[in-house]
């Protein structure tokens, strides 16, 4: 979205009259890249469109609370990684029965909406090993071509702290793969 576009759709937010629709556009222009973000983390459809609409849910009902000092797809991306990692959290401090959890792979092979191949399988199976953070951190610069400045705003970390969660996290899946050979 251009900066134009992005600040009339701010403008239309914050107008009562306009709010509805304008949300709605917010929704249609970030739901895909959000939904495909909130994915590579926790792998279930069904988890990551509860996900999503929390994300929007709460954006909904903070507009008020955006200053418009980042742009509306950091603020986004934003709630969508807090939203994430709370939810891992509460899944990692739920208590389980003594089944051990399914694997990624069991997961993706196992969901109508994965249309990957062996090469992301095995992709995906390294990523999961990573810590949270260093998975989003990967993820976004892998797939979403990130640029650390706007990684930095959506963490609120350090574009250095990034650039090496990013070199750890390249390196573990190097390793990853190797141990596989």
């Amino acid at each position: 979205m251009n900066p134009t576009d992005e600040t009339i759709l701010i403008r239309q937010l914050t107008q009562s009259g306009l709010q509805r629709q304008a949300f709605e556009r917010l929704v249609n222009l970030y739901s895909q890249p959000l939904y495909r973000q909130i994915r590579r983390m926790v792998y279930s459809h069904d988890d990551t469109n509860d996900i999503l609409q929390n994300t929007f849910i709460k954006a909904w009902l903070n507009l008020d609370s955006f200053r418009g000092e980042a742009r509306l797809s950091t603020w986004l991306y934003r709630i969508a990684t807090n939203e994430t990692l709370n939810f891992l959290q509460r899944r990692r401090d739920m208590p389980t029965l003594d089944e051990a959890p399914p694997s990624v792979t069991a997961l993706l092979t196992a969901d109508e909406y994965f249309d990957g191949d062996e090469t992301e399988l095995q992709l995906q199976e390294a990523i999961s090993t990573l810590p949270d953070k260093q998975r989003i951190v990967f993820q976004m610069k892998y797939y979403e071509e990130m640029k650390y400045e706007e990684m930095s705003r959506i963490l609120d970390t350090s574009v250095g702290a990034l650039k090496a969660s990013y070199h750890h996290a390249v390196k573990k899946i190097y390793e990853f793969f190797n141990l596989r050979d």
